[in-house]
């Protein structure tokens, strides 16, 4: 079975960021840890409202860092349906023993990971779902309007959620958007441009505004045609006389710009091959967690 905590390296800077973080919130002295002390106790993670747990290679970064055990009761990526309709309604979901100082040392950070990287697991599944639900056959990726510094732990929430990452940052993929053509003079400019750099193994993506601009980045050799901001019914029409008067090329159709859970229906098509959207990371509701140390 894939595990997705595979893909992070052994080191690298997300492990230097969880120290980075801990730093953070105790640049000096801990006062709270003096009351405590370094006795041994118990505690419990607490999931507070239903959604996708995603996280724990994060979590458990910083567990480490902190030097408290911890056994989690659930794996990556599962969904709990917690009971709304109950007052005090959670799972605990992981138990964690350690001095007591070090578990609340680790509470604040653990948390405030957990809970943002699962509101964007969660909202990502919902997306695939209704995507699902109308039997989109294509792909629905994020984009790189990432969290400065959570970039990493973003996007794997958006894999964890079911989603494509879309390119990890501007040396991933070349994607050319109104302020290169701009730039260049137009959009053959542009492509010509990058091809010179990028090879045959970088494919290259192409913003256009219009049914005319696709047509050009279609014959200057455009591997990704962003349909940008088109609406719902011009949306469909032009991709679907793209594919039909150009298929005898290969190319891709992207749609972006302004899709939410309540818009995503009016906009699928399956001759779009792509829906990009910040809506699955951007401005997410938080998973509610807590962390208590057992009585």
């Amino acid at each position: 079975m894939n595990n997705y905590a595979d893909l992070l390296p052994v080191s690298t800077r997300w492990k230097q960021q969880i120290t980075d973080f801990l730093s953070e919130d105790i640049p000096s002295f801990d006062y709270g840890g003096f009351v405590v002390g370094s006795n041994e106790k118990n505690a419990s993670l607490y999931m507070k409202s239903s959604g996708i747990i995603c996280g724990i290679p994060f979590l458990q970064e910083v567990f480490d860092q902190c030097n408290v055990k911890v056994e989690w009761l659930f794996k990556e990526g599962e969904f709990l349906e917690l009971n709304t309709d109950k007052d005090n309604s959670k799972v605990i979901i992981a138990k964690l023993t350690g001095p007591s100082k070090n578990i609340l040392q680790s509470e604040r950070v653990s948390l405030n990971l957990l809970s943002r990287l699962s509101g964007i697991a969660t909202r990502t599944f919902e997306i695939i779902k209704l995507s699902k639900e109308a039997n989109f056959k294509g792909i629905i990726a994020g984009t790189r309007k990432t969290t400065p510094g959570l970039r990493i732990m973003e996007k794997y929430a958006m894999l964890i959620g079911g989603a494509d990452m879309h390119r990890f940052d501007l040396s991933s993929m070349i994607m050319l958007k109104d302020n290169h053509i701009w730039s260049t003079g137009s959009i053959t400019n542009a492509i010509v441009n990058a091809k010179k750099v990028g090879g045959f193994s970088i494919k290259i993506e192409i913003e256009v505004q219009s049914y005319e601009e696709a047509i050009e980045a279609i014959n200057a050799g455009g591997d990704i045609i962003m349909l940008d901001n088109f609406n719902g019914n011009k949306l469909q029409n032009v991709a679907k006389t793209l594919k039909q008067e150009f298929k005898d090329k290969k190319f891709l159709l992207e749609c972006s710009g302004g899709l939410t859970k309540e818009n995503l229906k009016e906009y699928l098509c399956n001759d779009i091959d792509i829906y990009s959207t910040s809506y699955i990371h951007q401005g997410t509701p938080i998973i509610d967690f807590s962390l208590k140390i057992d009585k």
